[in-house]
């Protein structure tokens, strides 16, 4: 039957429901948003679920079996209000259940029939990670290590975010910045996730400014709720976006530069094998020195991975950079 379909995905919902801090949930609330979430995932009212079930769902998060989930002791009038005790517990963050580690055999047994074919290039790497995530999350032993940032905050709304592109729902984000004291919320058109340094990224329009390339660093995010306006597309090609520059940010105005850089001889041994950029051209202008050329626009990611090597780079052009990173140096001298 229809209620005993994705029931992960419920649990996910239910989730970010307990999370809530602005929020007050009751069992009606908790099955109306539980639902209404379900209609806009899957297109239909098939996933929708009754009380019964929903109260089934809670039981089992609370039991050993799911997470051991707890509540706080809070109520409106008569009606239970459903948050979590600990307001920085997510079920994302706990070790997998019985039910989870099946999904994810599953999973990884019908990616495993794709392996070796070319039009999933891809695919060895990605099963491998989640054949080694899976002996992680189980106790065993993993023999092989990814590139991972295992505190990154707000990984549990990648989901959510994913589904929100791929379905073309505009959504409320509250947010908060480096530069802002409190959070603040706006509307937002997710039409594009990137990731950059272990860090993942959301790019839409803020109609508010008009801006379509909002970069929205999902580790800021506090909380998302879907909005009931109407989804406007982005005329962006994200791929030619992104194919000019090193990072996620682009700053306004900026126009593509050629960069050249030198680095010492054994650093340019290791630059040959691994281009800064898909535009880099370089040689050895003498035994001691790779000369790199590439054709980007100058952001603060650019910067951070010059300084990343230190003494073993010089820039040559164009001289504001230069004048930029020697300004950087400087600074870290003081």
């Amino acid at each position: 039957m229809a209620q005993t379909k994705k029931p992960l995905t419920r649990y996910k919902i239910l989730d970010k429901l307990f999370r809530s801090r602005f929020k007050k949930y009751t069992t009606e609330e908790l099955l109306k948003n539980l639902n209404n979430e379900l209609f806009e995932l899957y297109g239909n009212s098939d996933f929708c679920i009754q009380k019964r079930q929903l109260m089934q769902d809670i039981s089992f998060m609370k039991s050993e079996s799911g997470w051991s989930i707890e509540f706080t002791e809070e109520y409106e009038g008569k009606k239970r209000i459903y948050r979590y005790a600990d307001p920085d517990f997510s079920i994302s963050n706990s070790p997998l259940n019985e039910k989870e580690v099946i999904e994810f055999q599953s999973a990884i047994q019908v990616l495993s029939q794709f392996e070796g074919m070319p039009q999933f290039t891809g695919i060895q790497e990605i099963v491998a990670k989640l054949k080694t995530d899976l002996k992680d999350k189980t106790n065993e032993r993993p023999f092989i290590g990814f590139d991972s940032n295992q505190d990154l905050k707000g990984i549990e709304f990648f989901s959510q975010l994913y589904n929100a592109v791929q379905n073309k729902n505009p959504l409320e984000v509250t947010y908060k910045d480096f530069k802002s004291e409190e959070p603040y919320t706006f509307t937002f058109h997710p039409h594009y996730l990137k990731q950059y340094n272990n860090r993942w990224f959301i790019f839409g329009l803020h109609p508010e400014t008009g801006k379509q390339d909002r970069n929205v660093a999902i580790d800021r995010i506090i909380s998302l709720a879907n909005s009931n306006i109407k989804f406007i597309a982005t005329t962006i090609d994200w791929q030619d976006y992104f194919s000019d520059l090193i990072g996620v940010s682009r700053p306004e105005h900026a126009n593509i530069e050629e960069i050249v850089l030198h680095f010492d001889q054994l650093t340019g041994k290791y630059m040959e094998n691994k281009s800064i950029h898909e535009t880099q051209k370089h040689k050895w202008i003498n035994e001691s020195t790779l000369e790199v050329k590439i054709k980007v626009i100058v952001n603060y990611e650019l910067e951070r991975l010059i300084l990343s090597y230190a003494e073993c780079v010089k820039v040559i052009e164009p001289l504001h950079l230069k004048e930029k990173i020697q300004s950087r140096l400087s600074k870290a001298l003081v």
